[in-house]
């Protein structure tokens, strides 16, 4: 495990040409691989903060990378909630999701935050399409827990039409609800979401972009954040029970999706200007990075002549 404290991204305030040239071994590693991105936390409800993560994720696409994006939206539920007068409960750190309050995540998530979105990445060109898990199947789930309602523990992911939509050159933006088995749907942890498609997908990364700057192993100790850290030392502290709060997910998600097969997960300070380009494209990157052992399965890529052709010409 390797703590750095260099990695805080307090003095960390834009790309410069130093850092640009040093991107280019990283740009080639990463050029033609698919890397799932969670997106939440303030850098989704900031409307400024969120131009600029869909302007980075546009611009990891135009240099080869397939993003795909799974987001949650905890803060715009929760404000939908208040303002409809329906109580917001959680327990264990999970939301009560009565049938009810389901219609209002739903609502929200895919007709509210999802199209937010699609509109701030689309102001770039035509590129990003906006699903649900419940779409295609894409994510299947059943209950979590009875005293929860509708919360979903994710049983299994049908790829195909994310993949369709990466093959085609888009960027899938896709909003954590869950087909149920049985009936309905179901509200899903977007974290989890993330790690199950990775790897399902067969992804290169998966990123989970947070309001904190990655795992600290005694928070808030600014010098205790990690900089890096195996798959062994994440599963030791997942079992271990080390980790509290949001990180929980996010760690658990890591591991899982790294023993599938993904090669890096990254837990990343969405806040950050530039924070995705930092953790991908330079040496010392600026979150906490997780090692998978394994190799993961190849992804094809489309043909960047392809996607060149969604791309809007704004001058």
């Amino acid at each position: 495990m390797q703590f750095d404290k260099d990695k805080r991204p307090g003095g960390v305030s834009s790309i410069t040409g130093e850092v640009l040239t040093e991107a280019m071994p990283w740009i080639k590693h990463v050029t033609g691989q698919t890397i799932v991105i969670k997106y939440g936390g303030a850098a989704m409800v900031d409307a400024s903060l969120r131009a600029k993560v869909m302007a980075d994720i546009v611009l990891l696409k135009i240099i080869g990378v397939n993003p795909v994006i799974v987001h949650g939206g905890g803060k715009a539920i929760s404000a939908a909630m208040e303002r409809e007068g329906v109580e917001v409960q959680f327990v264990r750190g999970q939301r009560v999701t009565t049938d009810e309050v389901m219609g209002i995540v739903r609502r929200v998530l895919t007709g509210e935050v999802n199209q937010e979105l699609v509109e701030a990445m689309n102001q770039h060109g035509n590129m990003a399409v906006g699903i649900s898990g419940a779409d295609a199947g894409v994510i299947v789930a059943e209950a979590a827990s009875p005293e929860l309602g509708r919360v979903g523990r994710i049983t299994r992911i049908n790829p195909a039409l994310v993949e369709d939509l990466v093959s085609a050159d888009y960027i899938p933006l896709i909003a954590s609800i869950a087909i149920g088995e049985d009936d309905g749907c179901y509200n899903v942890n977007a974290d989890v979401a993330a790690g199950h498609l990775a790897a399902a997908i067969g992804a290169h990364k998966v990123i989970f972009l947070s309001d904190i700057d990655g795992y600290y192993a005694d928070y808030p100790d600014p010098d205790t954040l990690v900089a890096s850290m195996t798959l062994d030392e994440a599963r030791a502290i997942v079992q271990d029970d080390l980790n509290s709060g949001g990180m929980i997910p996010k760690l658990e998600s890591c591991v899982f999706a790294l023993e599938e097969g993904v090669s890096r997960a990254h837990i990343v300070n969405g806040t950050t200007p530039h924070a995705l380009l930092l953790e991908l494209l330079t040496n010392s990157g600026i979150g906490t990075m997780v090692t998978g052992r394994k190799t993961p399965a190849s992804t094809a890529s489309a043909p960047l002549g392809n996607f060149a052709a969604k791309l809007i010409d704004n001058e």
